[in-house]
């Protein structure tokens, strides 16, 4: 008993150790975690380009694809949310008439919750709101280029670091190489059906904007396509921030609850049915699992930690899996009550 007991409080010591680097070591450890997702992405184009060019050319080549990627998805984003920014700044005196309006109704209902939160949030804490994220979007300049400087070296060196675990790690290393492979599969697999996903929900969304007449339609496309790829607080941010502006914008509260029932609609037909079609099989994880990491790594890492923490999940179920010791955990993660057949070491 005693020596379980010291197994136990061991292990909670280490994991409140290893949290507490992870939250006050960010700057290191957020780029890295983020440069293996990227190198388990992009790992079968780095293949693909070895079999025509030399190495150190299909290197130059995928660090290069993956920015221009990179740099188109955030300079859309970055269009969609300064589109918004300015649209809230020319529509201030809009935006503060309607604000005193709808504090002015809750008291004469004696709902005094509106003094509150004028303390607390207005027109100009929606507008600061907007700003912040848009100095947020440029200090992230200096943090992709150090992903992308840990990109090009963990390509570089990821099939000797291989056989290297391969050949001093015995059965455990044969194991890790493993859990590695199926993890970089996932990750495929997840991003491909999450980029579907948003491609598909910015389609539908700015169909529906234009149709509605809400202003700045393309503009809440691309903010819907890009808040998708968080699971859970980018689907509902993308439903209730156009929700709130064409109530804004028509001062009809019906056109407001128009837009968000079926914003909602979309948002729950594609990801209670689409995603999950394509990604239940291969993923296989318990959604109260995903909305804790969504929400632990978004307090450990902030905004980029509520992209990155489903993916670090997947890898810690995946290599659960592979470890007798272990396989435990990922079948409580999977959330399914069925047997698991044990992973072919």
């Amino acid at each position: 008993m005693d020596s379980s007991v010291t197994r136990i409080a061991s292990a909670m010591i280490i994991a409140f150790l290893v949290v507490g680097a992870l939250y006050f070591a960010d700057a290191v450890f957020e780029p890295v975690a983020f440069a293996l997702f990227a190198i388990a992405v992009v790992w079968p184009l780095q293949k693909a380009l070895e079999t025509r060019l030399p190495r150190g050319l299909a290197l130059i080549a995928t660090v290069l694809v993956t920015l221009i990627v990179v740099v188109k998805l955030t300079s859309m984003v970055a269009w969609g949310g300064g589109q918004i920014g300015q649209w809230l700044s020319a529509n201030f005196d809009r935006f503060q008439a309607l604000y005193f309006a709808w504090a002015k109704w809750l008291e004469q209902h004696d709902i005094f919750i509106a003094t509150v939160v004028a303390e607390r949030f207005n027109v100009l804490w929606l507008l600061r709101l907007f700003q912040t994220v848009a100095l947020r979007l440029n200090s992230l300049i200096g943090f992709s280029l150090l992903i992308f400087i840990f990109l090009a070296m963990g390509l570089l060196e990821a099939e000797a670091f291989s056989k290297n675990l391969r050949t001093v790690g015995g059965e455990a290393g044969e194991r890790l190489i493993a859990a590695g492979a199926a993890t970089a599969r996932k990750f495929r697999r997840y991003m491909l059906v999450r980029t579907v996903a948003s491609i598909l929900t910015g389609l539908i969304v700015w169909g529906f904007a234009t149709l509605v007449g809400l202003e700045l339609a393309a503009a809440w496309g691309v903010i819907s396509f890009a808040l998708n790829y968080i699971p859970f607080i980018g689907p509902l941010i993308a439903t209730v921030l156009p929700a709130l502006f064409g109530f804004a914008q028509t001062g009809s509260w019906e056109t407001g609850l128009l837009i968000l029932a079926v914003l909602t609609l979309v948002q729950f037909l594609i990801g209670s049915y689409f995603e999950p079609l394509f990604t239940a099989k291969t993923l296989s994880i318990s959604p109260f699992a995903v909305v804790f990491a969504v929400f632990f790594w978004g307090f450990i890492w902030g905004l980029p930690g509520t992209f990155i923490g489903v993916p670090i999940l997947i890898a810690c179920v995946t290599v659960c899996e592979q470890f007798p010791a272990s396989r435990w955990l990922a079948i409580l993660l999977s959330g399914k009550a069925e047997d698991r057949k044990p992973p072919v070491g």
